[in-house]
């Protein structure tokens, strides 16, 4: 079982997004470089940071401008989003909590609704609130890396959290989230059984399942990313099991398989679930991404209304048409920013923490302020 040391690489991305960050080892070498050498390595980026500070910004990160041409936020989205993120500020709890029962599941797709709008832990409006929410997540870190607060399913909240502070590292000066996120990926790693994927608890025992190995890859993902080194052994035999779940007749996604092959049918969320986990993971090209993308376009329109585990599906299908390309993402953002906007409450709800976080998270794709929503 794959039991190697995470170490870290460097941070996620800068808070003023001038880019990602070269790694640590880079910048000691371009120190060692010299005096002369070094000048001339900074001084496109102070010329790059003078232009940042001297064009018109928004007055409040809520006013962000939009950060990708593929379609546009609509005024009444962006309020939206607005009005969901009120709804989450107001509704946590004493202890930086969001939601009742998988807590860490819910405060996690809070902390990154409020960063897929620009705001920053510790800064402006909701930087306390995000502060508390890293500080829950942080104090829910059990034995071993494991994030969680006792659910059966406790590697579902383990991989949202993985996620959030993944993203959150670097926009946070709070040190303790890089050997949090270490200890986090290790027990990741050491969860992912035989097959190449996981199940509801950090053991590699029993079988896997789609919709969980898909949130640990995705994860593990944006770990790898922000700068945590994760084994490409490790995500090869994920994407390997992803792929051994593909329903060929369909393009879609199983939930499991039985001795090696699909068993079921092709479910909507999943398959969603399973054809951005292959994008983000290096396996974009691949037919079995490629025929996930086009089983989730080809659904008929009442998926927008009425889709099995409606949030959980949706925050997946919006990443994945996204990452398809624009054909994809332009039909499919205009479909289900209309049918969120029928469902959210007039107090900003979207159904609780997780179905508010969920929401914010499908809408707010085009600001691609995280990390994981760029291509």
């Amino acid at each position: 079982m794959m039991n190697q040391r995470s170490e870290v690489r460097g941070p996620v991305f800068a808070t003023l997004r001038l880019g990602r960050q070269e790694s640590g080892a880079a910048r000691q070498q371009s120190i060692a470089i010299g005096s002369n050498r070094l000048l001339l390595n900074i001084l496109p980026v102070l010329a790059a940071a003078m232009l940042f500070f001297l064009a018109p910004l928004p007055a409040t990160a809520q006013e962000a401008k939009q950060r990708t041409s593929v379609v546009r936020l609509t005024p009444e989205v962006k309020k939206a989003i607005t009005r969901g993120l009120e709804f989450l500020a107001e509704s946590q709890l004493e202890d930086g909590s969001f939601g009742t029962g998988n807590k860490p599941g819910g405060t996690a797709l809070a902390l990154m609704s409020f960063m897929v709008q620009g705001h920053i832990p510790g800064e402006g409006k909701y930087g306390k609130t995000m502060a508390k929410a890293i500080d829950f997540l942080i104090a829910c870190e059990k034995k071993k890396g494991y994030i969680h607060e006792g659910s059966s399913r406790g590697m579902y909240e383990h991989g949202l959290a993985v996620l959030a502070l993944s993203e959150a590292w670097g926009q946070s000066q709070d040190p303790r989230i890089r050997e949090t996120l270490m200890r986090a990926v290790n027990c990741t790693l050491n969860a992912q059984n035989s097959e190449g994927g996981w199940r509801y608890g950090p053991n590699p025992t029993g079988s896997a399942d789609l919709s969980c190995a898909a949130m640990q890859m995705v994860a593990l993902a944006s770990a790898r990313e922000s700068g945590i080194a994760v084994p490409e052994k490790a995500m090869q035999r994920a994407v390997d099991y992803v792929v051994s779940c593909e329903v060929r007749a369909t393009g879609g996604f199983a939930y499991q398989t039985l001795a090696g092959a699909p068993m079921g049918g092709a479910g909507y969320g999943r398959s969603a679930a399973g054809t951005l986990a292959l994008m983000l993971c290096g396996a974009r090209n691949h037919p079995a991404a490629r025929g996930g993308a086009a089983f989730v376009y080809s659904h008929p329109d009442s998926v927008y209304e009425s889709a099995g585990n409606f949030g959980y599906s949706h925050y997946y299908a919006a990443q994945a048409m996204y990452q398809a390309g624009d054909k994809y993402f332009n039909r499919y953002y205009s479909k289900i920013s209309k049918a969120l906007l029928k469902k959210q409450s007039e107090n900003g709800d979207w159904g609780g923490a997780v179905g508010t976080g969920f929401s914010i998270l499908t809408l707010g794709v085009p600001y691609r302020f995280l990390p994981i929503y760029q291509k």
